[in-house]
């Protein structure tokens, strides 16, 4: 062949598709770190959380729905992605506004979508609002959406890994953690969801400012608004 009898003319061709595979990687690289790929998100009704089945997590479990949790004076609620990655711990920053939101009277809580060994203890230390159990994973949605191999060619994945390894936090494997999580601000009755933020990719931490401005809205149900 050709080529045989003109080495360069090889040489030459390797160096290209060296070079193309280079490119392709590149763009691929590029295309990642965008938000081209990332799941999207769907915002959740209010009709949509309130009937979620949520199970308190004691020995003899009560289930009841998720409306009883800001019926009264709203709540702040972390739908947790893995009670064991040490990035889920670094919700500790959220736990920082809970003398003002005790202030304000509002609760904190955080939804779990499974229950493993004592993966829930373990990161309770991390989260000082109560914890349920969302086994049909209904504060996920209503549009579930997971962040697979991509979260791990993403620049803004690995810079939440070192900011969350600077701070000391550390954690294990144990569960599921594809599904990603969020932070609702739900207002009290009717009020409705006054701030939603959804986990794009792992280790997107809500702006807690937003949430103390969110939770200030929020507007507890009076004596005489309960008794119509």
């Amino acid at each position: 062949m050709f080529f045989l009898q003109d080495p360069s003319l090889f040489t030459m061709g390797m160096w290209s598709i060296g070079v193309g595979a280079l490119g392709a990687a590149a763009l691929a690289l590029f295309l990642a770190n965008t938000d081209m790929f990332l799941p999207k998100s769907q915002k959740a009704a209010l009709e949509y959380l309130e009937d979620t089945d949520l199970k308190t997590l004691e020995k003899e479990p009560r289930t009841f729905k998720a409306k009883e949790l800001w019926e009264k004076n709203g709540a702040v609620i972390m739908a947790v992605r893995r009670p064991g990655c040490f990035l889920c711990r670094e919700a500790m920053d959220l736990s920082l506004l809970k003398p003002k939101l005790d202030e304000l009277g509002v609760p904190l809580y955080a939804v779990v979508k499974e229950q493993l060994s004592t993966e829930v203890e373990d990161f309770q230390p991390y989260f000082k609002g109560e914890i349920f159990l969302d086994e049909k994973k209904k504060f996920y949605g209503p549009q579930r959406r997971k962040m697979m191999l991509l979260g791990f060619v993403r620049l803004g994945v690995w810079r939440n890994f070192f900011r969350a390894w600077d701070s000391g936090f550390s954690g294990n494997l144990e569960g599921e953690g594809f599904i990603l999580g969020g932070v609702f601000v739900v207002g009290s009755g009717r009020q409705g969801i006054l701030l939603e933020h959804r986990e794009k990719e792992f280790g997107d931490k809500v702006n807690v400012d937003s949430v103390l401005e969110a939770a200030r809205k929020i507007k507890p149900q009076t004596l005489a608004s309960e008794e119509k």
